[in-house]
């Protein structure tokens, strides 16, 4: 059996892209990652890359929606300055 990161070549690179594809392929919200992540605004804080993942969100993240821990402790890509 493959494992989620075989399936997903592009899931590794970020875990901002990460977090999306799996909110994507799962049809999930942002109120969904609440319980996780913190308060709405704080998943957009993180979605927006103007905050870095905690210890505690990574661990989350990795027991309930299986996003491999690996890909979430790498170092986000910085936002694009405007």
């Amino acid at each position: 059996m493959l494992g989620f990161a075989a399936l997903t070549p592009t899931y590794g690179t970020d875990p901002v892209e990460a977090i999306k594809y799996t909110m994507e392929s799962k049809g999930l919200t942002v109120k969904d990652l609440e319980p996780m992540i913190g308060r709405s605004n704080r998943v957009y804080e993180i979605l927006n890359r103007k905050r870095p993942l905690t210890l505690k969100m990574i661990w989350a993240l990795h027991r309930k929606l299986g996003i491999p821990a690996e890909s979430l402790v790498r170092p986000s890509k910085k936002a694009h300055a405007a």
